[in-house]
């Protein structure tokens, strides 16, 4: 793990433009929350950035924000308790955007810990090193100046992109050539004359820091949010110390995979070893020590808290004990309940060792003018005009049901879709609409219980019923919530509503066909032979499993420096990776060798049907 100070700009520049990538203008259920809405001496606002009501829990988070900013919550975390839909999730994201925008924030539901294809506490480990910050000082080589002017010129021949900038301080003016890279940030970042920019010489990064006073009047080219900064004085060539800020996580993925930065697009990143971590640990203490960096603990945020078992749990009582360990805020709804995992009763479902560390915030329900208010801010943030009597109407179906039900969000009554239907019916009738079924594909429809099969039956004779198409590799089994056997696991009545298309094995021609237009998609070169061999082992294993040994036969070859995959690449990798029949005979011979082990007789036939 060979982490230098140059490395570190790289991973920054380049987690900045994946987040660039990833940012969405998008109206969200929480996107109004701007902060919590308190003034300098911590006291809350009736209404302000977002917030609305909540004094009392508003209060103790700005509290904590105070305890956090001069670092007197290590080892101690948040617990936000109150019914469903009382503000718990915006009291978070409040504090959360309070620290700035420097601070890293994750934001985890307790049950998807258990979604995840790695272990819960490598998840809960990932999750809390997202929201530790490195804030990373070095002294930078840029050349800072107000923009006079850019020519942009392309080739007629070959289409290639050259121009110049002129750049100017108060008291030197240069010309600078620009490359294809620079022109293209150039564009991205929408740069004209006027414009106080930042090139760094070592990246070619070129930040944009807003616009010259001089040009003030330009009103064509005044935007609401445009930020006035006076020239640039001296020379344009300049020595500043540019700070980088990234997370523990990033460095971890990155330090982790031999595809470096790229590693981060990939997403499913896998689980990361603790010796790399150990080693970026040892590394950013270093830098401390030296005063190059310096740790800035984020805000992880999980909701439905009450999800997390026994185990993850144990893992939250030991990382909270870290001097580095981020500020922890739990959300949940329930009240005394069983601690997942164990038959004892809790108070949120949480052992009380852990209850006994944390800090308790209690969100009470919204009264009606902070219901109304609140629905107002969010038809403001939706950009939806709306009367005022819609407004009361809404607010008393708010209070009668739930303010996420009033804010779209949540499980929807019937009695809407029925006035939806009717109004939908009577279009159709005018001729000013029509409707357009589309494909619901259930995938695994065997896992489906009774009451679903029901619905089912019952939604197909609907008119405006989409076409559903499902899959299924299973026999004669038990259809679940019953006791009962039935073809692919399905009741006989919806059974009898199918169309059933039935898949037939592939033929070796067929097989190798597929190999070979994967090979092609994942752009692997491989030789006639090594196809015919991974043909082969398809046949006698499964196609899936010789699809994966594609992609690691080619990292094989790669290893070896050849250009394509070859005969010993393929069988090194299936020596390697085993496939079903060969794990249910290893089982099958060793099983008496394992801790647990229910199976005392299986026999050859078993293993084959395995």
């Amino acid at each position: 793990c060979n982490l230098e100070m140059a490395s570190l700009e790289g991973i920054q520049s380049k987690t900045q433009e994946i987040r660039d990538l990833t940012r969405m203008e998008r109206t969200g259920a929480q996107s109004h929350i701007r902060g919590l809405g308190l003034d300098d001496s911590l006291e809350p606002r009736k209404i302000s950035q977002g917030m609305v009501g909540q004094i009392e829990a508003r209060r103790a988070a700005g509290i904590i924000m105070k305890m956090i900013t001069q670092g007197k919550i290590a080892g101690r975390a948040i617990l936000i308790g109150g019914q469903p839909g009382t503000g718990k999730t915006a009291i978070a994201l409040g504090m959360a955007k309070s620290l700035g925008e420097d601070v890293p924030f994750t934001m985890l539901a307790g049950s998807e810990i258990f979604s995840l294809e790695m272990s819960k506490t490598e998840a809960l480990i990932q999750a809390f090193r997202k929201s530790i910050g490195v804030r990373i000082r070095e002294e930078a080589e840029i050349i800072e100046g107000e923009v006079l002017e850019i020519e942009i010129d392309k080739s007629v021949q070959s289409g290639a992109k050259s121009g110049k900038i002129t750049l100017k301080t108060t008291d030197m003016e240069a010309i600078y050539d620009l490359g294809q890279k620079m022109i293209e940030s150039i564009q991205k970042e929408k740069i004209q004359a006027g414009d106080i920019i930042t090139i760094d010489k070592a990246s070619g990064k070129i930040s944009k820091l807003g616009r010259s006073i001089a040009r003030s009047g330009d009103y064509d080219t005044v935007g609401s949010s445009s930020r006035f900064v006076q020239c640039p004085e001296g020379e344009l060539h300049k020595r500043k110390e540019v700070v980088h800020t990234v997370t523990l996580h990033e460095v971890d993925v990155i330090n982790s995979r031999t595809q470096g930065f790229m590693a981060l697009f990939a997403g499913d990143i896998g689980e990361i070893k603790q010796e790399v971590r150990d080693q970026i640990d040892t590394k950013v203490s270093e830098w401390r020590e030296e005063g190059r960096a310096e740790i800035v603990p984020g805000v992880l945020f999980i909701d439905e808290v009450h999800m997390l078992d026994i185990e993850c749990f144990s893992y939250l009582n030991r990382a909270l004990e870290s001097e580095s360990a981020p500020i922890v805020i739990m959300a949940t709804n329930r009240g005394m309940t069983k601690i997942r995992g164990t038959n004892y009763m809790a108070p949120h479902g949480i052992p009380l060792d852990l209850l006994d560390r944390l800090l308790i915030i209690q969100t009470t329900p919204y009264n009606e003018k902070e219901t109304q208010q609140i629905l107002q801010i969010r038809c403001q943030e939706e950009d939806v005009e709306i009367s005022d009597k819609a407004l009361k109407l809404l607010t008393k179906i708010g209070m009668e049901t739930s303010l996420l039900f009033a804010g779209d969000i949540g499980e929807i009554k019937q009695e809407v879709r029925d006035q939806i239907d009717t109004k939908v019916s009577e279009w159709r009738e005018e001729g000013r609409a029509e409707i357009v079924p589309g494909v619901l594909f259930i995938d695994e429809v065997h896992m489906l219980d009774i009451e679903c099969f029901s619905y089912l039956n019952r939604a197909l004779e609907s008119e405006s019923a989409p076409i559903v198409i499902m899959a299924t590799n299973r026999g004669m089994t038990k259809i679940r919530g019953t006791n009962y056997m039935a073809p692919h696991g399905i009741p006989l009545d919806l059974l009898d509503r199918l169309l059933i298309i039935q898949t037939t094995p592939y033929n070796e021609k067929e097989t190798q066909q597929i190999l070979q237009i994967r090979c092609q998609e994942e752009d692997v070169e491989i030789s006639d032979k090594a196809l015919k061999l991974l043909t082969k082992i398809g046949m006698e294993t499964s196609l899936r499993y010789s699809i994966h040994l594609i992609t690691t036969a080619n990292l094989v070859a790669i290893r070896r420096k050849s250009p394509e995959v070859d005969v010993e690449d393929v069988r090194r990798v299936y020596g390697l990776f085993i496939d079903i029949k060969r794990s249910s005979k290893f089982l099958q011979d060793y099983q008496s060798e394992f801790l647990f082990y229910e199976a005392d007789d299986i026999d050859d036939k078993d293993v084959e049907m395995a």
